[in-house]
Order: structure tokens, then C-alpha cells, then sequence
């Protein structure tokens, strides 16, 4: 680390991110990505290997799967986006315009405590999912092929989120427990 880079303090006291922190608060944003467009053209009729008699019956799309499929996409993309949170200034001080805590100081443990806990249901879920994807045969396998192993390429990036989102929840406590 530089001199500039340790001799630089946020105000309130506290050392900005390191720069490994930032990139993997973007990695883990980005992590999510691959699965939630694929999840939204699922959604939004695109076959990706599966029938439409398939995509009706298990997956309840067009219907209120749909609706599911797409909303989940967002609520993944909300909750990864909070991880910059751990290397921005709105995860020191939330923004003013967020009702009755806009524009005070988060209390660190607001913010370590709820990523460390996604940081774990994360990971067991991610990777306990490779586990039955991978070796535990299903009666509805779809996809098949080629699309089996995009589909697979779209979700394997989630086995990264919850570490880096471990890793940088331990950099911002860190930092504010220096403070």
C-alpha cells in the first residue's frame, strides 16, 4: 500500500477500501449477472433448451412464474448491488434520501452483521446447489446439451458472490473497527 493510499482518511476517521476490496465488490455485483439474464429471457419466452410444454408445466411460464422469474432476477441484483455499499460512501453515512436514516452515520455492525450472514447463506446455497446440479440426477433435466452447459456457464459465476462478499464485509470491518 502507498504512503498516499494509508495517509488518505475518509472523514469520521476511517481508511478508505483497499483497492482489492473495491474490484471484488464489483466481481460480486457482476457475479450475479450471467444468471439473472438468464433467468429474465427464461421468463420472458426464450427456450434455452427448455419446451414450451416444459417451460408451462415447471416453470408456471408464461403465468405467475414469469412474475417469480423476473422478480427474483431483481431482488438478486438489489441485494448483490448492496455490496458496493461496503466500499462506498453510502456505506458510511446513508443517503439523504432514504426516509428516517437519510443522512446519518451507519453503524458498522448495521452493515456486518447482515453481510456476513448473507455472506454464509450464500456460499452454502451456491455451492450446495453445484453439488445436486452436478451429481444428483432429476427427473425434468432441462436443459439438454449445449444449453445445459450455457445455463451452467450463467450460474457458475454465483460460486463467487458469497466469498467475495465475505471478503469484503471482513475489509470494511476492518476498517471500521480500526476507526
Amino acid at each position: 500500500m502507498s504512503t498516499e493510499a494509508r495517509s488518505a482518511v475518509a472523514p469520521g476517521g476511517i481508511a478508505p477500501p483497499p483497492r482489492w476490496a473495491r474490484v471484488a465488490a464489483h466481481l460480486a455485483v457482476a457475479s450475479t449477472v450471467p444468471s439473472s439474464l438468464w433467468r429474465a429471457a427464461l421468463a420472458l419466452g426464450v427456450p434455452l433448451g427448455i419446451s414450451e410444454q416444459e417451460l408451462l408445466e415447471n416453470y408456471h411460464s408464461p403465468g405467475w412464474g414469469t412474475v417469480y422469474m423476473l422478480g427474483l432476477s431483481a431482488l438478486v441484483e438489489c441485494l448483490a448491488y448492496l455490496t458496493l455499499g461496503l466500499v462506498r460512501p453510502w456505506g458510511e453515512v446513508a443517503p439523504r434520501w432514504i426516509p428516517v436514516i437519510g443522512g446519518r452515520a451507519v453503524r458498522p455492525m448495521a452493515a456486518v452483521i447482515p453481510a456476513a450472514v448473507g455472506a454464509g447463506i450464500l456460499t452454502l446455497l451456491w455451492w450446495s446447489q453445484l453439488v445436486v446440479v452436478l451429481w444428483v440426477p432429476h427427473e425434468h433435466d432441462a436443459p439438454y446439451g449445449a444449453y445445459r452447459a450455457f445455463m451452467l456457464a450463467c450460474y457458475t459465476p454465483l460460486l463467487l458472490w458469497g466469498p467475495l462478499l465475505a471478503a469484503v464485509t471482513v475489509s470494511y470491518h476492518r476498517r471500521h473497527r480500526t476507526a
